[in-house]
């Protein structure tokens, strides 16, 4: 089967379970499950799926976010995050957003501390936003910056 003719097959299948209302990452994995079948055979396949299952639950990021998120609700447990987002808002209360913006800079310092910016957003996540709510700043977006912050730091 030429190149040309293989992608509009694995295009058409696509369609076709998109249109049948399959979830997209499904009629995604079957459309291109088939073209590496029909392009290199069955048993290359289950041997790349093997791999990959094994690749992804290895990663880094996955085996340390659920420690940070530990070590951030003992911290919120022990009221060290409590502490630090009074001094916070005391020393940021004269800005307008000052208490979103000291998240931030903390979310920053974690992450060139801990290199990992998944970790580092999860875990600034589930300790800064409670507090954030009970100082009763706006919880819709400082979510939203914490990421790019942890990026930006590892």
């Amino acid at each position: 089967m030429s190149p040309i003719a293989l992608t509009l097959l694995i295009f058409g299948i696509m369609l076709l379970l998109m249109a049948i209302r399959t979830p997209i990452a499904i009629a995604m994995f079957i459309a291109g499950a088939t073209g590496y079948v029909l392009k290199a055979g069955l048993l290359p396949l289950e041997n790349f799926l093997n791999t990959q299952a094994f690749a992804r639950f290895a990663s880094y990021d996955l085996s340390v976010i659920p420690l940070f998120i530990l070590m951030g609700n003992f911290a919120t447990q022990g009221g060290i995050s409590r502490a630090l987002f009074q001094f916070a808002s005391v020393v940021m209360a004269r800005f307008k957003g000052g208490l979103a913006m000291a998240s931030v800079l903390a979310c920053a310092a974690f992450g060139a501390i801990c290199g990992s910016s998944v970790a580092t957003a999860a875990t600034i996540t589930s300790v800064a936003l409670p507090e954030m709510r009970r100082h009763g700043s706006a919880a819709a977006w400082p979510p939203a910056r914490w990421p790019p912050a942890a990026r930006w730091a590892s």
